[in-house]
């Protein structure tokens, strides 16, 4: 599996982990939608189910080592318009340019960043003013309990294990 691959199934599991964020039910993988005036087929990197209604977001992720330019976005922009989606998550390494981020507030389009290196238990994912950490560490469990009682009467302590 290429980096970009890897990289499409992971913003797709995060962003499912955090959905209620953006006001959606579920953040399904990627598929194919069809375009309601041009009659083609939009192969999209994940789509996001918006909570309550019968509406969808456009999830397009791009790991890129340049800023998403103005043209780029107005190419997802009219994927939202076409296919009737109700906006779009585009999620890229580094932030947009000026132009992209005016088209991306235009067409309702949230503008995610995350790492390149993430997984789906260890990333760095930044958008609106929030800051979202994955961290994952091994824990070790023992099958041993200590429980230390005191009595009342005489505030002497006496431990147990278990």
């Amino acid at each position: 599996m290429t980096k970009w691959e890897t990289y499409e199934q992971v913003s797709a599991y995060i962003l499912n982990d955090i959905r209620e964020q953006f006001g959606l039910d579920k953040v399904e993988a990627k598929q194919k939608v069809a375009g309601n005036e041009s009659g083609t087929t939009y192969e999209i990197d994940g789509k996001g189910i918006v909570a309550g209604a019968e509406g969808f977001l456009i999830v397009e992720c791009r790991r890129h080592n340049q800023a998403l330019k103005q043209e780029s976005m107005a190419a997802i922009a009219y994927r939202i318009i076409d296919t009737g989606a109700d906006g779009g998550i585009v999620v890229s390494l580094l932030p947009v340019q000026e132009g992209a981020a005016k088209i991306a507030k235009a067409n309702n389009i949230i503008t995610v960043r995350l790492s390149a290196d993430a997984t789906r238990h260890e990333y760095l994912m930044q958008f609106l003013k929030e800051l979202h950490v994955g961290v994952y560490d091994d824990v070790e469990v023992s099958d041993s309990l200590e429980i230390e009682m005191i009595r009342v009467s005489d505030g002497q302590a006496v431990k147990i294990e278990v």
